[in-house]
């Protein structure tokens, strides 16, 4: 029945936009970016910077990339947490909301107010996590929120308290909707048992996700601060991303707070956005598949050839982890990733893969430069994240989710400069295509 109406037959072509019309007529920015892979500048934050090129009279340079949240290099962040051998996303969640770093006595407090947070509404997890079960954990995640809305009887409170309030709470809650969604979702349709751990007081984020992961609660030191790093290395990554872009134009329509992070999370699902971590897994579990010595630089070589040349794995001429719409020589999320990982994975079955992926890092600007393609590409986060996550034996339903429990912190950072600041609703301008049409009568329509 559906294909006789066009509405289904003739999708792609009644929905086509003649491309002359972007470049060629109207000078329209594509993705809202310029020809030159550049953003379009929409707005200004105080909240981190991404830096990834330089324009010199006009032209767009290279340069090393730089990520600072609220003016602190993501490096010296890392760094310091790691030399002080102790958990940092909380004190970066902190940062990201507050603009300054904690005292001592104020990381307390706030770890104190996330702790407190842990527990879910009476019936939550029986009424609103198992019932319905989804395939999809981000969809989970983003339900939960707006389900959250109905157990807030203070809702459409716009007050600076309740906000900071709704963002802890969901900073502290996403964690265990995240776990518990996955345990259902394979319980229901994967035919596996379902446990439910209830959390321990005190952990941190990190801690928590892990304990309430594994069937016996157990984990080392080095595993949950390693989780704890890319916590830190997600968190947030400036107001251009596309869910926080979301965020922040969501928050413009003043809508409440409930509705504005379930539309990131959205955003964040998105294979060209938080998903990508994914494509990068398949792409190394073809590579593995149709390679004989994955650590034979000549022959991990030849199939990347053939991937640039669309000969091999889904054809699209790409390598996945590798290139970033502003880092072009660097990306220091990747490289973080790439240093801290090494500990994780040195004598584990994911030391080989690991080898790997440090050979697509090293190929692929020359292979894709062979191409004619851009010479001025980087790995990025991707290219280790799914191998970081593989050794922490953390499974790949959960990369985005954990990336979406994660960047909570950059998503409410944005959200309050916005209220602060925006002061106006996002509207960009549309042009109209085509010409008027008189109506025709239903008796007389072929």
């Amino acid at each position: 029945m559906k294909d006789t109406l066009p509405l289904y037959r003739d999708f792609s072509s009644i929905h086509a936009v003649d491309p002359e019309y972007y470049s060629a007529k109207y000078d329209v920015k594509r993705g809202l970016r310029n020809a030159d892979g550049t953003g379009v500048l929409a707005g200004v934050t105080n909240i981190s910077n991404v830096h990834g090129y330089v324009v010199s009279e006009g032209d767009k340079v290279a340069d090393r990339g730089r990520l600072s949240y609220r003016g602190y290099s993501i490096n010296d962040l890392v760094d310091h947490v790691v030399a002080e051998d102790r958990f940092g996303f909380e004190e970066t969640a902190y940062l990201l909301m507050s603009g300054e770093l904690p005292t001592a006595e104020q990381l307390a407090t706030f770890r104190s107010m996330i702790d407190e947070q842990r527990d879910l509404p009476d019936g939550f997890t029986a009424n609103y996590i198992m019932k319905p079960p989804t395939r999809d954990v981000m969809n989970c995640l983003a339900r939960s929120v707006l389900q959250l809305y109905a157990f807030d009887p203070n809702a459409e409170d716009r007050s600076a308290e309740h906000e900071i309030d709704t963002s802890v709470m969901l900073l502290s809650r996403l964690p265990r909707i995240m776990v518990l969604a996955y345990h259902v979702m394979r319980d229901k349709f994967h035919g596996d048992s379902m446990f439910i751990h209830h959390f321990v007081e005190g952990q941190s984020t990190a801690e928590t996700i892990l304990s309430m992961l594994r069937p016996d609660r157990s984990f080392t030191d080095t595993e949950a601060k390693t989780l704890d790093i890319m916590l830190m290395l997600h968190a947030e990554h400036g107001g251009g991303n596309n869910s926080t872009f979301v965020c922040r134009a969501l928050t413009s329509a003043d809508t409440d707070p409930y509705s504005a992070y379930a539309g990131a999370i959205g955003s964040l699902k998105g294979s060209r956005h938080g998903g990508a971590n994914n494509r990068t897994l398949m792409m190394t579990d073809d590579i593995k598949q149709h390679v004989a010595d994955i650590t034979d630089e000549g022959q991990v070589a030849d199939y990347l050839r053939k991937i640039v040349k669309k000969e091999a794995y889904d054809r699209t001429g790409l390598i996945y982890g590798m290139g970033h719409a502003v880092y072009t020589l660097s990306d220091p999320r990747a490289e973080l990733c790439h240093k801290y990982a090494e500990r994780l994975v040195k004598g584990t079955e994911y030391e080989a893969e690991f080898r790997l992926l440090e050979n697509i890092e090293r190929l692929a600007p020359v292979l894709l430069a062979e191409a004619g393609k851009s010479k001025d590409i980087c790995a990025n986060v991707d290219l280790y994240s799914g191998c970081v996550y593989g050794a922490l034996g953390i499974p790949r339903e959960l990369l985005t989710p954990i990336f979406a429990c994660a960047r909570m912190a950059g998503w409410s950072a944005h959200r309050f400069e916005e209220i602060v600041s925006g002061k106006r609703i996002m509207r960009p301008a549309y042009k109209k295509t085509g010409s008027a049409r008189d109506y025709v009568a239903i008796s007389d329509r072929a």
